[in-house]
Formats: structure tokens, sequence, C-alpha cells
């Protein structure tokens, strides 16, 4: 990809190239009659949609990173409001029984080669922190459930108790 040229429009062949370029495995998939790029990273898959139509046919102006995990059990209403209060460019949402994850790239007016690598980087970096926030989210769930089934555990110890357990109260 030439830097010094912009990029008005993009086709799922060009950005297959590009993801591949970086280092992922990336398959061309069709899924209701329109493409997409299926790919994975830190070990979560994700899928690439391309968006509004270019004016050349077979090109688009901008795409979406997808990550749909199938949720297992209930979420509370906090969950999605939390990342989506922490996060500037991935948004999180639940359709179903899916928690999905998505972040739009715009090419339209023109970006460099590197902005459209940048945009990749960033998705990697995001499902990286999708999954540490899951992880404490799962920990936080299993810590609470603890103190419910264990009333006593979740009594305060009084100060001089706390101080020869080593722990402030």
């Amino acid at each position: 990809m030439n830097d010094l040229s912009l990029i008005q429009a993009m086709s799922t062949a060009r950005l297959q190239e590009l993801l591949q370029d970086m280092g992922y495995r990336v398959t061309h998939s069709e899924q209701n009659g329109q493409a997409q790029l299926l790919s994975a990273a830190q070990g979560i898959g994700f899928s690439v949609r391309p968006g509004n139509q270019a004016p050349a046919v077979g090109e688009f102006v901008d795409y979406t990173f997808a990550c749909v995990l199938r949720v297992q059990g209930e979420l509370p209403d906090t969950l999605v409001g939390r990342w989506n209060g922490s996060k500037r460019f991935a948004r999180l949402s639940t359709q179903g029984d899916f928690l999905v994850m998505e972040m739009d790239v715009v090419v339209a007016g023109g970006v460099s080669g590197n902005h459209v690598r940048a945009m990749i980087e960033l998705w990697d970096r995001l499902l990286q922190e999708f999954v540490l926030f899951l992880r404490q989210f799962a920990m936080m769930q299993a810590d609470a459930a603890k103190a419910d089934s264990d009333p006593e555990a979740a009594i305060a110890a009084t100060p001089a108790e706390a101080a020869a357990a080593g722990t402030a109260a």
C-alpha cells in the first residue's frame, strides 16, 4: 500500500491482503449474500463487514470489525454501560443471547495506509482489553456469589482481627 496516496475506498480483497500482511489469518466468507472477512486475534474470532458502497463496484467507504460472543447465563445491565462508558472506539451491545463488540472504520474522504493499519492495531488492542474486561467481570461475579453463599466470610473483621491478619479493615 502506497502511504503517499490516500485511500478513498476499500475492497474486501484489499482489506484481506492488508490483514494478512499484518500477520492475521483471514478467510473470505458470505453471510446472507454479503461478503465478509473472518479472522481471529487473542484467540477470539471476529468478522470484518463492508459498510456503505463506494462509487466503484466492489468497494466500500467504511467497514465494521465485530466480535460476537454467545452469553451463557444472565448479564447484569451494568456490564454494557461500564464498557461503553470507559471505551471510546468500540461499542458493546447485547443482541439476544449474544454480546457484540463493534468498531467502525471510515476511509471516506481519504486516509493513509498507515491510518488503516493503525485501526487494525487498535482493534487488536481493544480485543485484548475486552477479554481482560470479561475476565475481571467474571471474577467479580464469582466473588459476589461466594460472598452470597458464605455470609460469615462477608462479615467485616474488627480492626484488631484485620491487623492480626495483615489487612486493613
